[in-house]
């Protein structure tokens, strides 16, 4: 039997590190203005954000029951409040309970992509939100992710990228959730600037943000994906016993309209038939 699956501590601290760069704070920044638009309008009562406490991902959501997963707990700071440790392949939670699951990063840093991605599609409730975010591959990051790859191999360092084996394209991110039975409502991109380590260059090249979100929008740097769980034949039944008609009432009238009648042609009848 193989060992189970896991997400290695030294990979998400590795992340968190990278987090503190320019390029991982504009992402932070990003990635929060993102959530709070889009968690907003999602109603239930249970939610869950696994990973990344850096980010609060159910800040504007009402539900009344949230809860914060990560799948290490060591080396957070206390200001980082968090409910319990889990792994992303298997939550504490059962089939169809959940309504929102916010999963920022969680396919990247996780060792076996699918398998979070299923039990995702397990614990959501039919209809309930996922909502993921990544790092694009077919953008000016993914292209430095890449460079950091073959410098690792070739021995040489000095070029910083986010610590992930492997980036998860648009495309194919989609193409996972259709074949698990989800609908993608909304998709966004952002962060189009070159992830340059100086502050200083990183501000500078800030114009590609706003020529990127006009002329390749596809090829920004980080994407965010809002999934709705569907299933087969489920259809939600409005309160249809307003607008009902009672019917018994009417079938009264018409009986009693029917006897007025028939009372009538019979007095008629008699009063031909009798003497004057």
């Amino acid at each position: 039997m193989n060992p189970p699956i896991i997400e290695t501590n030294s990979v998400v601290q590795n992340w968190r590190q990278w987090l503190s760069t320019p390029a991982g704070s504009f992402l932070l920044n990003w990635e929060q203005t993102q959530l709070d638009d889009l968690v907003s309008d999602i109603f239930g009562y249970h939610a869950l954000q696994f990973g990344m406490p850096e980010l609060n991902g159910l800040k504007n959501n009402r539900m009344p029951h949230q809860w914060l997963a990560l799948s290490e707990t060591e080396d957070i700071p206390e200001t980082l409040n968090y409910q319990f440790a889990a792994h992303s392949i298997a939550l504490p939670f059962q089939a169809d309970s959940m309504d929102l699951l916010v999963m920022p990063h969680s396919l990247e840093l996780s060792l076996d992509a699918h398998a979070s991605l299923r039990e995702a599609e397990r614990v959501l409730m039919p209809e309930g939100h996922l909502i993921m975010t990544g790092l694009n591959p077919a953008s000016l990051w993914g292209w430095r992710h890449k460079r950091s790859q073959w410098y690792q191999r070739w021995g040489f360092e000095g070029l910083n990228a986010p610590p992930c084996e492997e980036l998860i394209g648009y495309w194919r991110l989609r193409d996972w959730l259709r074949l698990l039975g989800f609908e993608v409502k909304v998709s966004r991109f952002g962060c189009w600037r070159p992830a340059l380590e100086k502050s200083k260059w990183f501000e500078r090249w800030s114009f590609m943000d706003k020529l990127g979100a006009r002329w390749w929008p596809i090829l920004g740097g980080a994407y965010v994906i809002v999934a709705v769980k569907k299933v087969q034949g489920g259809r939600i039944l409005g309160a249809t016993w307003k607008n009902r008609v009672p019917q018994g009432k009417a079938a009264v009238t018409l009986a009693r309209r029917q006897n007025q009648i028939q009372g009538d042609s019979v007095a008629q009848r008699k009063s031909e038939i009798e003497p004057r």
